[in-house]
């Protein structure tokens, strides 16, 4: 089961220089010698081919996550732009389609409290106050307080450990932020093989999809990731646990890391095909960990594997090869995330001051 399926109920490089002919060509030797104004350009160039694609809510808040931690502030407030044209009544932000998101429209949320904050205009303001509520008040979830992914199922998805934690946790509801990381933890964690199940029924107590989908551990690594940058000094406690989480769920995915540095769509079913994003999701998140002091610098060699293999799959226009594919995510191909996490990666690479 992919996003897809929640739609289905209601109907979808190279180097700096350009010298890059296709996947691969030269990519290596560029993360490996390029100058920093290099990866900028062709950080540049990933991001032009992200914006020209056409994005539903989680992919316009992730894009919007991307050039934030980039630092492309007017990009950022002209993406929140776009979000508050297409926000419910109930205040799910950037709702393009009905896709039933429950939490995807809180990837959101960061990049619109960024625009308030830069801009002083109350709309932006009253957009995150919005979303805020909205997951706060009026959300389905469990009886538990887990949030559901999508508001026509009882179905609770490792996705949502990105979408909605982060914002919580920067917009002043750090609490409910944990809450919701232990919850989804809870239901989706699978301890001996150290990674997360992908979706569980609650109205049927039962996996819906029981598989350890790779990009699906991604996103909750950089969300756990975001979320302990996000937590105060007094929340010590809560970050060491989580700090715990994520660096279990970074060694379940690295036990499967292929030797060309990537990994498998489900992370131990070698059947599947190759995806790209894990990687550098990971990449993202070990690069933060090593910043913030809570993983090891050993990691930075496998972070580094990752990210070259990432890079060598960026092409000459910028797009990022062999991600899960939009629009059903079930083949390789090219995606918002995709681009993002390329950012994302690099964005933190960079504040790693590698």
């Amino acid at each position: 089961m992919r996003r897809r399926d929640a739609m289905r109920d209601l109907i979808a490089g190279g180097a700096a220089s350009g010298a890059f002919l296709g996947p691969g060509r030269g990519a290596l030797a560029a993360i490996r010698t390029a100058t920093p104004g290099g990866r900028e350009a062709l950080v540049e160039k990933v991001k032009m081919s992200m914006l020209a694609m056409q994005r539903e809510a989680w992919e316009q808040g992730v894009a919007m996550q991307a050039l934030l931690e980039w630092g492309d502030r007017d990009a950022v407030i002209r993406m929140a732009h776009g979000a508050l044209l297409r926000i419910y009544d109930d205040g799910r932000l950037g709702m393009v389609s009905d896709n039933h998101g429950v939490t995807d429209p809180a990837a959101n949320g960061e990049g619109v409290l960024f625009a308030a904050e830069e801009t002083g205009d109350a709309k932006y303001k009253d957009g995150a106050d919005r979303m805020l509520a909205y997951l706060l008040k009026t959300a389905p979830r469990t009886a538990e307080g887990t949030l559901f992914h999508i508001d026509h199922k009882p179905q609770v998805w490792v996705d949502s450990m990105y979408m909605a934690p982060p914002f919580l946790a920067v917009a002043g509801a750090q609490a409910e932020a944990v809450k919701q990381i232990e919850g989804f933890r809870r239901i989706l964690w699978n301890k001996p093989a150290k990674l997360f199940s992908h979706i569980w029924d609650d109205g049927r107590k039962a996996f819906e999809r029981k598989a350890f989908w790779g990009v699906g551990n991604g996103w909750a690594a950089a969300g756990m990731a975001r979320v302990i940058r996000a937590l105060p000094e007094a929340m010590s406690a809560d970050r060491r646990r989580l700090t715990g989480y994520a660096r279990e769920v970074v060694d379940g995915c690295l036990r499967h890391r292929r030797p060309d540095g990537l990994f498998h769509d489900v992370v131990d079913d070698p059947k599947t095909f190759v995806d790209t994003n894990l990687a550098q999701m990971l990449s993202y998140t070990i690069f933060r960990g090593v910043k913030g002091g809570w993983i090891p610098g050993s990691y930075l060699k496998e972070a580094e594997i990752m990210r070259r293999a990432a890079t060598a799959k960026v092409d000459a226009l910028g797009y990022v090869q062999d991600v899960c594919g939009s629009p059903t995510f079930e083949k390789p191909g090219t995606a918002t995330e995709g681009q993002a996490f390329f950012i994302l990666m690099e964005a933190a690479a960079r504040d790693a001051g590698l």
